[in-house]
């Protein structure tokens, strides 16, 4: 039913209905017309508190990590144990360390996606793609993003990406809206692995409720007081939600002709602010057309009954722990022995205020008996140095774990001094790293995928981009979503083929290597230029060489080779035919046009026209040109046949 019919029959109903008696029968024709109404809102309210209660644990775990990032760690370490008041709290950070090379090494390797067809027909739309899904992630300042969700990564083991369609980008054009999703705010079905496998997942987000009354104004007087408490960071300023509601975004899947669809509802409270179920457009089809949730996970290090992981922080704490609390006893232990104390009879005749001028450092001491007339120094064992080497090897171990070892930095080993032997060490020591980029990039290949389908649903205006062309010129594209929607396939033999919905396949790149790549794949094209392997007259030496390599970019160098050795040969032809056009003369310069080709052909000085050989059958006619010879009677016979057509 149409939404326009739902709004007369609600319309006709209160006019009929108008007495007091009939409001209960008025409710219910209002249910009906309504699929999400408040009673569907309050079971998805309680289908939320059990999803939180599912993940109090993981929340405790996260806002507890992002306190170690900070360096704020020193009172967990309380909690584990007793710590003497006004003992110093050292804080170092290797942990921090550890974690900004990991995202150094990220972000030297930020992807980009290039668009592959599936089939021969799409080659176009595949190529407009590739340059047209950069140019959205780069409105969306997606590079900060990817930042922002690496650091998550990170510190607690996932990192979430939220895709959506917003209506108020573009002057209300509306486009694609890539964003960080903080854990925190986004709840699952408790015990699955996959996102996508749970039957609900909610976000939540505060805002002011002036500003959502002022938005939604079915709201006003019912933003006081919320049903729904969201789990916050210990933050360094005093932050005030008094005046905020959480506003819900719930994402459900629903069986619809024997097909999954994906719808969304918006409520504060239990007040519905949007629900795609009630619009007549979406009820059937649903909100997104690719019937997923809009969340893509990276995760770092996966564990079992859950989509989240764990991340570097809960892998180094418990060491940074041990590391900070030995710091602490020899920050303590060097102070001690670095100021002396002394221990003091009562019954001492001593001025303490003129003894000690720098404050009150003495230690009463009743009963017994004191050497030297009552008074004598304190004295303190040095540290032993077997702790300094037990807090230098959980330095070391907090390095291994990490896999941020010296040279990873840029760092020299031991007897290790060569310039080759140290990249190779570095690039040896970075499998790590790399593991986790190829993870982050799967992620940021669902990504893309996403991007595709929004604009594959919702750009039905042309759009204009400014992309770069194939020399780096500027180009300027108009692009619209007819290209890529379903095609009907006609039919075969009164068979309906039905529809194709043209599909791509994505592969990812780093964008910019990192210097140790460039410097490698710089040094590796010398090798090849000093070689001979562009020599056009080695190509298939070359090609045999390079086929027994594997580096990046091998295909493209084998096709650059395979197209000189193609060329040469082209060459070779293009002479050997010249050089049979023997008849052929070139009566400007007085030489053979086939020689005279060739030797401009292989970079040779044009023969002059004594140079051609007397047993060659030619001779010089008076125009400078060379003719054929003729000897004996055939000269004869000319002369005659000449003399007798000449006039009288």
């Amino acid at each position: 039913m149409a939404i326009l019919d739902r709004i007369k029959q609600v319309l006709g109903a209160r006019e009929q209905l108008s007495d007091a008696s009939n409001q209960n029968e008025l409710q219910t024709l209002e249910n009906k017309t309504e699929r999400i109404g408040k009673q569907q809102i309050k079971t998805a309210i309680d289908t939320l508190q059990k999803y939180k209660a599912g993940k109090a644990n993981l929340e405790q775990r996260i806002i507890e990590n992002e306190e170690w990032y900070k360096l704020r760690h020193w009172s967990q370490i309380k909690r584990r144990g007793a710590v003497s008041q006004g003992d110093p709290e050292p804080a170092s950070a290797w942990l921090f360390n550890s974690l900004a090379n990991k995202h150094a090494d990220a972000m030297d390797n930020y992807p980009t996606a290039n668009i592959l067809p599936q089939e021969e027909g799409d080659k176009a739309e595949a190529k407009k793609l590739s340059s047209i899904v950069p140019v959205v992630m780069e409105q969306n300042d997606h590079e900060q993003t990817y930042s922002d969700v690496w650091w998550y990564k990170l510190k607690t083991g996932t990192g979430v990406y939220g895709v959506f369609w917003n209506p108020s980008k573009l002057n209300g054009l509306g486009d694609v809206d890539i964003r960080k999703i903080d854990i925190l705010n986004l709840f699952w079905e408790p015990g699955i692995m996959d996102i996508q496998d749970s039957r609900n997942v909610f976000t939540i987000e505060l805002q002011d409720n002036d500003l959502l009354e002022r938005r939604y104004p079915q709201l006003r007087g019912k933003t006081k007081g919320t049903a729904i408490d969201v789990s916050r960071y210990i933050y360094d300023d005093t932050v005030d939600t008094s005046d905020k509601s959480a506003v819900v975004d719930w994402y459900y899947k629903l069986d619809v002709n024997g097909r999954q669809v994906l719808h969304y509802c918006k409520f504060v409270n239990d007040t519905v602010l949007y629900a795609s179920e009630n619009e007549a457009e979406y009820a059937e089809r649903g909100f997104y057309d690719h019937g997923l949730y809009p969340f893509v996970m990276d995760t770092l290090f996966r564990e079992e009954g859950t989509p989240c992981g764990f991340g570097y922080v809960d892998i180094m704490k418990d060491t940074q722990m041990y590391i900070d609390k030995m710091g602490q006893a020899m920050l303590k232990n060097t102070l001690v022995c670095a100021k002396p104390r002394y221990f003091v009879k009562n019954s001492a005749d001593i001025n303490e205020e003129e003894f000690l001028d720098t404050g009150r450092d003495l230690v009463h001491v009743t009963g017994g008996t004191l050497d030297d007339t009552g008074i004598r120094q304190i004295t303190t064992t040095p540290l032993s140095s077997v702790y300094v080497a037990i807090m230098n090897n959980k330095i070391e171990e907090l390095k291994e774990t990490s896999g941020n070892r010296d040279f990873s930095q840029g760092g020299t080993s031991a007897g290790v001094t060569a310039a080759s032997a140290i990249s190779a060490l570095m690039e040896a020591g970075s499998k790590l790293s790399r593991d986790m980029i190829k993870s982050s990039y799967r992620a940021f290949k669902d990504v893309c995928y996403f991007v595709i389908e929004l604009i594959r649903q919702f750009y039905d205006e042309p759009r204009c981009f400014r992309i770069t062309g194939v020399m780096g010129e500027e180009q300027f594209v108009s692009y619209d979503n007819r290209a890529i929607m379903p095609q009907k396939q006609g039919q075969i033999f009164g068979v309906d083929l039905g529809f194709r919905v043209p599909s791509f396949d994505i592969k990812v790149v780093p964008q910019k290597s990192s210097p140790y790549s460039k410097m490698a794949q710089n040094e590796l094209a010398l090798q090849f230029f000093g070689a001979g392997f562009f020599n056009p007259q080695l190509a298939d030496q070359a090609l045999s060489c390079l086929d027994m390599m594997d580096f990046d970019g091998k295909d493209g160098i084998m096709q650059k080779v395979s197209q000189n050795g193609t060329l040469l040969q082209m060459v070779q032809q293009l002479q050997s035919q010249m050089l049979q056009l023997a008849q052929i003369v070139d009566h400007d310069r007085g030489t053979n046009l086939a020689q005279s080709i060739a030797a401009s052909i292989m970079g040779q000085p044009m023969p002059a026209p004594s140079s051609i050989p007397a047993e060659s059958g030619m001779e010089i006619n008076s125009l400078g040109g060379a003719r054929p010879e003729m000897r004996g009677k055939q000269k004869e016979t000319a002369e005659r046949a000449a003399n007798q057509a000449s006039p009288r």
